[in-house]
């Protein structure tokens, strides 16, 4: 059974807790992660970022992916490998960012009334307007939607599996609860939640019947479920991952005594329950030793897998036909093609295309291209080619040979005559790490192939270095050093290898980093017999500049040990922590104030000490 279209609008309730984030890395792509401002019926007055690869099939999957409390669609982007996973397997990831709060900000609404009703409003309605957002731009794929998510994500993950059955193929929750495990948005903050107070447990039956009254009288599939905990997690107790396995064993009629076990990594214990058939419904990861801080590195890939989408669907269809390509800007050792784009038929995605020389028995290949042109090189000097265009699929389906185009190129030594200099070469959006510079293109007899830009350290003096190239008359410069000043220059290149004069030069120099004064203010969140939560610790800028990154210092009392964090970069010596600001809350303004990172720290039964000795600079 399909979704509603329409779905009711209801009032929004609270939130959840602080999640401790492991820093996994950015992914390195060519796509960007794209906030969509207006997407559909939002009751949770929720944000969202999607993350569309470049290369993906035309009906890709969709992975909802959600932060923990205190966190942010961006920072789950730049924290999780889900993106990276994306780039390499071709499914679309929505980021949700959660607004409401219940003794912690930017929590999924896993404890209202109206969020555990199938279209009873609040955050679950937002997530489901995001994913007809996704079907209807991108062409998601209907039958091919999942769901994970990191605490308060992963806790929403097993929400949104029960309130929208239809909706969702799989979930895989690290550090979740059960569906209904939180009875209002007062039973939410652990300080006093019976929900993660440790205690927890009803029968199997209880918790099934639970889910089953979500969507009264849906009596389609159920989405399979991969669970995550840490059995030293102490914020979301490991207890409660024998809850969710009784709940999702039970919706699916499946006995508590899995039916294998395994160890597929060091201190990963896996438990599967899977149907007669041989299914695996239910997935069960205790890892040992691990606090409140999953996914750990490798852990995405493991979800992927359990979703199927590591492999792709399998297509033997190839692509059409591209047109017949025409020849451009010829040389004497280059010449430059386009053609008429190929559609893909198959389902795989449109890969790229193949450039062959027509040349007796066996084609040479020239080149690949994934665009609708290529710049040939290397060719011989008064010599006629023959070429054509075949175009590929992510299956590596090949489609049928293009209608060929012939030139000749030019004799050795036919363009000699290099572009002119660039012009009016200008720095703007100087940051303490990065600028971008634009010029007028430069002017060549047989066309500009692309551009040079050049690096000098200083004012005077020192060497100009290539530091990048581009194929517009734009650039930007990343990675250099705080308050420190760079000259640049930019020179064009042709297709025959000659090389312009270098442009005029300009100067800049990067903001001054980290040099203003700050402060730092901690606020105990909740407190425990072995352990607490500093949520928030507030920054705040107390110079008159702004500045553009911070680091927080403090020390733990002897026996206390750091067991997560959020929203920073986090190093331990001994007792001291040094906390750095990652790049969406790094930048303030003179007396501007950031409390979005926060910590748990475990601690010796009886000692009641809390940290100290804050610093920030």
């Amino acid at each position: 059974m399909r979704r509603l279209t329409t779905v009711l609008v209801s009032a929004c309730a609270a939130a959840l807790f602080a999640v401790m984030t492991v820093i996994l890395g950015s992914p390195a792509a060519a796509a960007t992660l794209v906030e969509v401002t207006s997407f559909g019926s939002n009751p949770g007055n929720m944000r969202m970022h999607v993350y569309v690869p470049d290369s993906h099939p035309a009906s890709p999957a969709i992975v909802v992916a959600m932060h923990g409390c205190g966190g942010s669609g961006p920072g789950f982007y730049q924290s999780s490998e889900f993106a990276s996973l994306a780039d390499r397997y071709g499914f679309i990831v929505i980021y949700p960012t959660a607004t409401q709060s219940a003794g912690f900000g930017n929590c999924f609404d896993t404890w209202s009334d109206a969020a555990k009703q199938r279209g009873g409003g609040s955050d679950p309605v937002s997530i489901v307007s995001m994913i007809d957002y996704v079907e209807r731009t991108y062409q998601g794929d209907p039958n091919r939607v999942y769901a994970t998510g990191s605490s308060s994500g992963g806790m929403m993950t097993q929400h949104m599996l029960a309130v929208y059955p239809d909706v969702f193929k799989a979930g895989a929750s690290f550090m979740g609860v059960p569906f209904t495990c939180f009875a209002g948005a007062s039973d939410y903050p652990p300080g006093s939640s019976r929900c993660t107070g440790g205690s927890m447990d009803r029968t199997p039956q209880q918790w099934g019947d639970a889910v089953r009254q979500a969507y009264p009288g849906y009596s389609g599939p159920r989405p399979r479920m991969q669970l995550w905990h840490g059995t030293s997690d102490t914020l979301v107790p490991y207890s409660l991952l024998r809850e969710s396995i009784e709940q999702w064993t039970n919706v699916f009629g499946l006995s508590q005594t899995p039916t294998s076990t395994d160890t597929p990594q060091a201190n990963w214990n896996r438990s599967r329950y899977a149907n007669p058939s041989g299914t695996v419904q239910v997935e069960a990861y205790s890892i040992q030793g691990a606090g409140h801080a999953l996914p750990q590195s490798g852990m995405a890939l493991y979800a992927i897998e359990f979703f199927g989408l590591t492999t792709s669907p399998t297509d033997t269809t190839p692509p059409t036909t591209p047109g017949t390509p025409v020849a451009s800007n010829v040389t004497a050792a280059s010449a430059t093609l386009t053609w008429t784009a190929s559609t893909d038929q198959g389902g795989s995605g449109l890969a790229g295309y193949n450039v062959y020389r027509e040349q007796g028995a066996t084609d040479p290949q020239l080149g690949q291209s994934t665009t609708t042109s290529i710049t040939l090189t290397g060719l011989s000097a008064n010599t006629q080619y023959q070429v054509y265009v075949r175009a590929r699929d992510g299956a590596g389906n090949l489609s049928g040979n293009s209608a060929p185009a012939t030139f000749t190129t030019a004799a050795t030594g036919g363009d000699t005559t290099p572009p002119t200099a660039p012009a009016g070469l200008t720095a703007s959006g100087t940051t303490a790490t990065g600028t971008s510079l634009t010029w007028t293109a430069s002017a060549d007899d047989t066309g500009v192939t692309g551009y040079d830009i050049l690096r000098a350290p200083g004012a005077t003096g020192g060497t100009f270095t290539q530091v990048g190239t581009s194929a517009t008359t734009s650039f930007t410069d990343t990675g250099l050093t705080a308050n420190t000043t760079y000259r640049y220059q930019v020179r064009a290149r042709d297709a025959a290898g000659n090389v312009s004069p270098v442009s005029s030069t300009v100067q800049i120099t990067t903001q001054g980093g980290t040099t203003g004064a700050c402060s730092a203010t901690p606020t105990v969140q909740s407190q425990w017999g072995n352990g607490y939560v500093i949520q928030p610790l507030t920054i705040t800028n107390t110079s008159t500049s702004t500045i553009t990154s911070w680091t927080v210092t403090f020390t733990l009392p002897a026996g206390h040990t750091l067991t997560g964090s959020w929203n920073a970069t986090i190093s331990t010596s001994g007792q001291t922590v040094t906390v750095r600001s990652v790049s969406h809350n790094g930048t303030l303004a003179p007396g501007a104030s950031t409390a979005s990172f926060g910590f748990q720290a475990s601690r010796p039964n009886g000692n009641t000490a809390l940290p100290s000795g804050y610093t920030c600079a």
